[in-house]
């Protein structure tokens, strides 16, 4: 029995009954041998037969039970992908193997993203089964050096080129003369020397179309098939039947005016290493964004360190370090303001033109600008934990993943090679033996013809640029789409739903209005009521002590304090129980509330969310605030209409103060007084009506409804919770970019859609002319390599689409 023994860290356990649970769910799997579980460590020592069961599954059977095993996630940069097929061959060779949960191959990229139980298998694993597949790959250590590889390309490329070209010329130039029309053009007689040919082409075929060789036997070794096949079958064939005549033609003692093919081979490598390089050109351009935002990066920071001021490369910085930034200087990294005043420029981030005050113990943003004033900052986060970092890491994924629609094209690439060959089999005998019998020299010009135009190169090229550029275009707005997935689904959208507080509104409401029903003193009622809020992190609570300290009142201390979501808060001060909530929230504690009706819809009416206060069970007063809405709003929720969503609020703040806002902003329901929980449920109703529904939003309480949403949308200045729920962050925090989101994906999709069509139809057209003698195979090839770059050329045209257009 093979048996294994693996180690696997767990996350999530609280307490030693959780990893009970974890060993009887595990023990329970047919073929583990024995587990044992140590919550202290949070690990998983398990002997299990890999015949019965899986590594996968074990992992499975964990997070079922609600924990969830370490990943790691490397990213490979890899050399000597020619299609989409060498993609999806690595990318199936890699999630063959024990360990890997998922790896995604781009072709247009060269990476491979992996995710993998570091226990189980590492990068070098990764590596070696790569090196078997054919292929070279090293782990991407810096993002930087994504563009040296690729001008590493260009410049390796245009050297192969320019002497294929140099070689190919004469060849070129020999078979020109052989046309009618152009006879009075004058050739060397060397030119026509078919050993002088021999001599040009067979470096042309060998040293610089190498690589196609090598690709072809890789790719046949592997029981696939990918582009180098077709070319190595289409200029072998060229190559060695003319090979074959000069053999000929010298036993028999002639060596001038034997049709040669030589120039048929030698040309088409020149021709596809040309498209190729256009190829590399224009990919390097698609990933435009990621350099701009690498670009946005400090290089260097001055540091104090033992009492002295350093200047050190942003790599060297840590958490904890004391930074020196002057007037006119980026903020190298995410940190506190310890020490200064100064205006900060935030709009690489936020979209915010106007300078952001700050000073000691705010938040600073790496890459923002510091405008005038000397500050000290202590670095809180730095490398990949920085805000800056997150947003590339975010885009670097959504530019790797795959959207649905890529499937098509990856399942026709998987079939069409062995189709084409078959094609170009069936070409040459139907002239060999029908059209032309007994001229061999044309059936093979028309099998080559066919196999050459047939490459599918722009079938796999489609949709991935088209992702690349739309994403990145979409970043440069401040819209990251967390995968290609969501870019697609996005267009889909018929229903915008959206949170009230920190999306309609600007999330930081004042303290509007204090009113006292019982003989209290006013500033005793105000004590009380913010001692009980300070304990809150809700907004609302943020604003009413502000409120309140503005006032110059000292707070207490509370006994005790408890939170009851979307109802109120309820604590012990000065030995007085106090109720701050709802009207539902007093009716849950039979509060009497009747005398105080006409005074809250008066303030309701006018916009404001009122709470009462009950203290001790009675009634003692009320306070309302107002939240302000941001100015965008009613303009984005116009362009929202234009693109013909339906636009709907949704709050947990009561019916009157919802439906003044709303009908301010022009939304055309409001769905108030919902609590957090019923918030997905809200959602899950509009889409059992049949919609579509994005949902927008910036709090923890939105968390479920956007994780339920078809599209889950979180305004960048909310939580971290909300923004890992949800399938794009609006970093600006403008109702605008719901808008431009959704243009960029309609935007996108259409621009993949064309890319599909073309690449389709210039096959399916393509390979007749071919078959049917029309078509050169140097024409062909040059059709071939025009088409691929025509495709990239397409996409990069997202790379200027405006916002708002």
């Amino acid at each position: 029995m093979p048996t294994q023994q693996i180690k696997l860290q767990i996350m999530g356990m609280s307490c030693a009954a959780c990893a009970t649970r974890i060993e009887k769910g595990l023990a329970k799997l047919d073929g583990v041998v024995e587990v044992g579980v140590n919550f202290s460590l949070e690990s998983a020592q398990i002997k299990y037969d890999a015949d019965q069961v899986s590594l996968r599954q074990l992992e499975e059977k964990i997070e079922a039970l609600g924990y969830a095993t370490v990943k790691e996630v490397v990213n490979l940069q890899i050399e000597g992908m020619t299609c989409s097929a060498c993609a999806n061959r690595i990318e199936k060779g890699l999630n063959q193997l024990e360990g890997v949960t998922k790896a995604t191959v781009n072709f247009t990229l060269e990476t491979a993203q992996v995710v993998f139980t570091p226990s189980e298998i590492n990068s070098d694993d990764l590596i070696k089964r790569v090196e078997a597949l054919g292929y070279h790959a090293k782990v991407k250590t810096d993002r930087e050096e994504k563009t040296d590889v690729r001008q590493t390309e260009i410049e390796k490329q245009t050297r192969k080129f320019v002497i294929s070209a140099i070689l190919s010329f004469p060849l070129l130039w020999a078979m020109v003369s052989h046309f009618s029309f152009t006879a009075f053009i004058w050739v060397p007689d060397i030119f026509l020397n078919p050993w002088f040919q021999l001599v040009l082409a067979t470096p042309v075929q060998f040293v610089i179309g190498r690589h196609f060789y090598v690709g072809a036997y890789k790719a046949l070794r592997n029981k696939s098939a990918n582009m180098d096949v077709l070319v190595a079958l289409g200029t072998s064939a060229a190559y060695f039947y003319s090979f074959y005549l000069t053999i000929t033609t010298i036993n028999h003692g002639s060596d001038h005016g034997v049709p040669l093919y030589y120039e048929t081979s030698a040309v088409l490598i020149t021709l596809i290493i040309l498209g190729k390089q256009f190829e590399a050109r224009a990919k390097g351009r698609s990933s435009e964004a990621i350099k701009k935002l690498i670009g946005l990066q400090a290089k260097t920071a001055r540091v104090i360190r033992e009492g002295k001021e350093i200047d050190v490369p942003i790599a060297e910085v840590i958490v904890g370090d004391k930074l020196i930034v002057k007037p006119g200087e980026k903020i190298p990294v995410d940190g506190k303001v310890v020490e200064g005043i100064s205006a900060v420029d935030e709009s690489m981030l936020t979209g915010e033109s106007i300078p952001v005050d700050k000073g000691e113990g705010e938040e600073v943003i790496g890459a923002t600008l510091n405008k005038n004033g000397r500050l000290i900052i202590q670095a809180t986060k730095v490398g990949k934990e920085t805000a800056l970092s997150q947003i590339i890491q975010v885009v670097e994924q959504a530019q790797g993943s795959k959207a649905p629609i890529q499937r098509i094209a990856d399942q026709i690439s998987g079939v069409f090679v062995p189709i084409v060959v078959g094609i170009s089999i069936i070409t040459f005998l139907l002239w060999f033996f029908v059209f032309e019998p007994g001229e061999i020299g044309e059936a093979l010009e028309n099998a080559i013809a066919v196999l050459v135009i047939a490459c599918p190169c722009a079938l796999g090229l489609a949709t991935p640029t088209s992702i690349m550029a739309g994403s990145g275009r979409a970043a440069e707005w401040g819209i990251l789409f967390k995968g290609g997935e969501h870019l697609e689904t996005t267009q889909q959208i018929d229903t915008v739903v959206l949170d009230k507080t920190g999306t309609v509104t600007k999330g930081k409401p004042e303290l509007t209005d204090v009113r006292v029903f019982n003989a209290m003193e006013k500033s005793q009622f105000l004590t009380l009521v913010g001692s009980v809020e300070k304990n809150s992190e809700h907004p609302l609570a943020e604003a009413i002590v502000k409120g309140v300290e503005a006032k110059g009142i000292t707070l207490t201390a509370t006994e005790t304090f408890e939170a009851i979501p979307g109802y109120g808060v309820r604590s012990v001060v000065e030995g007085k129980e106090i109720f701050i909530g709802t009207r539902k929230f007093m009716a849950k504690f039979q509060v009497d509330m009747r005398s105080v009706t006409l005074n809250m819809e008066e303030l309701e009416v006018a916009g404001k969310t009122v709470m009462l206060v009950a203290i001790d069970q009675q009634l003692a007063g009320m306070i309302a605030v107002a939240d302000t809405i941001k100015e965008t709003s009613k303009n984005a929720i116009y362009r929202l209409k234009e693109l013909g969503m339906e636009v709907i609020m949704l709050t947990g703040d009561n019916q009157r103060t919802a439906t003044a806002i709303g009908k301010t902003v022009g939304v055309d329901q409001v769905l108030a007084e919902v609590l957090p929980e019923d918030k997905a449920n809200e959602v899950k109703k509009l889409q059992q009506m049949g919609k579509k529904v994005a949902m927008v939003g910036d709090g923890i309480n939105d968390a479920p409804a956007l994780a339920t949403a078809d599209i889950g949308m979180a305004i960048g200045t909310g939580t971290d919770v909300a923004i890992e729920a949800a399938d794009i962050t609006l970093i600006r925090g403008d109702l605008n970019s719901i808008a431009d989101a959704i243009h960029m994906s309609r935007k996108t999709m259409r621009n993949i859609k064309q890319n599909l069509f073309w690449a389709l139809a210039y096959n399916v057209t393509g390979i007749p002319i071919a078959a049917l003698g029309f078509l050169a195979p140097w024409l062909a090839s040059a059709a071939m390599a025009f088409s691929s770059v025509s495709v990239v050329l397409n996409a990069l045209r997202l790379q200027r689409v405006k916002v708002g257009s």
